[in-house]
This record gives C-alpha cells, sequence and structure tokens, in this order.
C-alpha cells in the first residue's frame, strides 16, 4: 500500500471510490459532494501550490484519498477535502497517516483547518474529534455542500 499525490490517471478511481463511500452514507443527494462538476478532475483541480490531493493505493486500485485546499473568502483556513477511504481499510491506521500527511502539507500555507461531513458518519466524526478538530455549532461557509450537517475546525 502507498500513498502518494494524484495522477491523471487516479481522476475515474477517484470519482468511483467516493462515490462508493457517498452511497454507504446516503450522500448521493443535492447538497454534497455527489454533485460537485469537480469530482471526475481531481488531478486538475488539485494543481495550485496550496493545493493537494493524497491517494492511497494498493495492487492499482485507489482505497483511500483526502485533500486540502483554501476555505474561498477566509483568509488562512483551508478545508479538508473529500476524505474517504473504503470500508476495507477503515481502522488499519491508514487514514491516520492520509490526515497527518495532509495537516503537515496544510501547516506549509495555512493557520487553522476547516471540515464539514454527516452525522451519520460516526466513525469519521469521533476520528475528527480525536485529532483534535472543535465541533462548531454552524458552518463557517455557506457553500454547496449544504446537507452536510456536522462542521469541524482545528488549528494548524
Amino acid at each position: 500500500m502507498m500513498i502518494r499525490l494524484i495522477q491523471k490517471r487516479d481522476n475515474v478511481k477517484v470519482e468511483e471510490l467516493i462515490r462508493t463511500c457517498l452511497l454507504e452514507f446516503g450522500g448521493n443527494k443535492p447538497g454534497c459532494t455527489w454533485e460537485d462538476p469537480d469530482l471526475g478532475q481531481f488531478y486538475e483541480v488539485y494543481q495550485p501550490e496550496n493545493k493537494q490531493y493524497l491517494v492511497v493505493e494498493e495492487d492499482g486500485r485507489i482505497i483511500g484519498g483526502c485533500g486540502i485546499g483554501p476555505v474561498e473568502g477566509i483568509e488562512g483556513v483551508c478545508e479538508l477535502q473529500k476524505m474517504y477511504c473504503l470500508q476495507e481499510i477503515r481502522g488499519s491506521g491508514v487514514a491516520q497517516q492520509l490526515l497527518d500527511l495532509s495537516l503537515d502539507f496544510a501547516r506549509k500555507y495555512y493557520q487553522k483547518c476547516y471540515l464539514e461531513t454527516f452525522s451519520n458518519m460516526i466513525a469519521a466524526n469521533r476520528f475528527y474529534l480525536k485529532n483534535g478538530f472543535v465541533l462548531l455549532d454552524e458552518p463557517l461557509i455557506k457553500g454547496p455542500h449544504f446537507a452536510c450537517d456536522k462542521w469541524y475546525i482545528k488549528d494548524l
């Protein structure tokens, strides 16, 4: 298993990973990642210097991924974006490695990291709290992911 930067050839596999995970949690609906127009173009989206998308590859399969990008309109704050792992690797420590690498990257450009998720992703919510994210009462921004009902922030 290897964690690496996304490559152009990964675009379709990353979209499949994300859609598989969203289906598992009922996230195939308006107001969440399911409708993101850039979902199949992450290589292109994550090329700017202050953005990064990592993938977990095993035997040619993409089984996890995690992105960092700016929160538009809020200086010094990034967003943990599209962090998903297939069920088969959850609890293995891979998500922790992905998060640690992503936050290390984020510290180069940002002072805080924000994220949005769903309350029914119980293990993910516990994971974020365990890693020092603080639950917010409302979203930092009114963005396209209005279906998310949990919001967190962390000082970097």
